[in-house]
Order: C-alpha cells, then sequence, then structure tokens
C-alpha cells in the first residue's frame, strides 16, 4: 500500500515538474523568442504593416483596405448609400468594409464576397443593361457607369473599354488595398480636377507608388491605395 501511494505521488510529482517545465518553455522562452527574432527582422510586418504619415502617425495598415466616402447626411440611416468622396483616389468596391448588420452599433470590419457565379444575370451570355435587378451583372454594369461617371473630367473622358476588372468587382475577401494601376490612371484627371493639382504631378504620384511583380513574376502590377492618397495628403498640404 505504501509503495503504491509512493508511486503515485513520485508520478503526480512528475507531472507537475514536466507541466512547469512545458509552461515556462512554450508559454514564455518561446513566445518572447518568436517575438524578439519578429521585432528584430520583421518590424514592420510583427506590428501590423502599418503606414504612417508625415507626421509620423499611423493611418491604416497596407494590408487592409479602406473606404473614402463622404459623410452620410443622415449616420442613423443604414439604408443610405455612401458615396465617394472623388478627392482621393478610390479602392476596389468592397462590400467587406464598413457597416454591418451583425452588430449595427459597431462599423465590423466583415471578410467575404459573393458567392453569386460571373454570368449571374447575363442574357445570352452577356452582361448588359437588360440585367436582371439585383444581379451580380446588373451591379457590374451600374458600377461601369458610375466609374466613368465619376473619372470624366474636363479634357478628359473615360472610355467604358478603360475600365478594368478591379474598378467594378471587389476582391475575395472584399479588403483588398491595392488596385491595378488602370484603375489608378483613369483617376487621375479627376483627383487632379478635384484637388487644384496639375495632372503630372498625380501621375508621377501614382507612378512612385506603383508596386511591380513580386520578384518579378509573380502577382500583377498594383498601388496600394491608401499609401498613394497619405502622399497625396501631404503633396496637397505642401
Amino acid at each position: 500500500m505504501n509503495n503504491s501511494v509512493s508511486n503515485t505521488a513520485r508520478l503526480i510529482g512528475a507531472g507537475l515538474r514536466a507541466l512547469l517545465v512545458l509552461t515556462v518553455i512554450c508559454g514564455v522562452i518561446y513566445p518572447l523568442a518568436v517575438t524578439g527574432i519578429a521585432q528584430a527582422l520583421f518590424n514592420d510586418k510583427a506590428n501590423g504593416s502599418e503606414i504612417k504619415d508625415k507626421s509620423g502617425a499611423v493611418v491604416g495598415s497596407s494590408l487592409i483596405g479602406q473606404t473614402y466616402n463622404l459623410p452620410k447626411q443622415n449616420p442613423d440611416d443604414p439604408e443610405e448609400a455612401a458615396k465617394p468622396d472623388l478627392k482621393w483616389f478610390q479602392p476596389r468596391p468592397s462590400n467587406g468594409l464598413g457597416s454591418n448588420s451583425v452588430n449595427t452599433q459597431y462599423a465590423l470590419i466583415l471578410s467575404g464576397a459573393t458567392n453569386r457565379s460571373a454570368d449571374n444575370g447575363a442574357v445570352n451570355g452577356r452582361c448588359g443593361k437588360d440585367a436582371e435587378e439585383g444581379t451580380l451583372c446588373a451591379q457590374v454594369v451600374a458600377a461601369k457607369e458610375a466609374v466613368i461617371a465619376d473619372n470624366t473630367a474636363a479634357g478628359y473622358q473615360v472610355k467604358p473599354e478603360d475600365v478594368p476588372a478591379d474598378a467594378v468587382t471587389s476582391s475575395g475577401s472584399g479588403l483588398d488595398p491595392n488596385i491595378s494601376p488602370a484603375y489608378a490612371k483613369i483617376q487621375v484627371h479627376r483627383v487632379a480636377e478635384k484637388n487644384g493639382l496639375d495632372v503630372t504631378q498625380v501621375e508621377k504620384l501614382v507612378a512612385d507608388h506603383t508596386t511591380g511583380r513580386t520578384l518579378g513574376f509573380m502577382g500583377e502590377p498594383r498601388v496600394n491605395v491608401l499609401e498613394l492618397n497619405t502622399a497625396l495628403r501631404s503633396l496637397t498640404k505642401s
């Protein structure tokens, strides 16, 4: 009997010692080591890929898109459609950003996109103005018309064929922070006009914030909208 109690106590003691050692290693030493390595080698990424303005204030993350809309006339009206603030470069349509029906008291960021097929609402295989209201085709057609109307400026007319796909469709997450150089290009004249800037100044701004393919062959050239608008704000204040 005494041997049984002694063995049990020894096993419990060994288990507690193992628990203590593993807690220290896995719960303290390992997290501190990983955090230290991340802060030393990947400080920017470890801290959320923050974007800062000229004053050093954090304005967002380069990984998460932001909307640039005018204030609502009635902030308490969830049905009021947001209108883009046209003095800024606009991101992709991003239904994942902003208000939601899960918690109407707090603007959660909801990630997700439509599960409709690309030809949802198409008539004879084409998306046209006769697409049924509420379908994906109808939304794309309406978005394309809005892009053309919003970005047509004095002496500059946006052609339907110039509107790229990312100007009228959201990404899979709805939170894409980037747009294509083609979408940025058709916004240049409107942004210049709204901010009283020369078109060449804004074109240079876009060129300076265009990132090429990763390693030269992966992905597509892209423009981070938050970085671009942060630079635009600095330019308009200078």
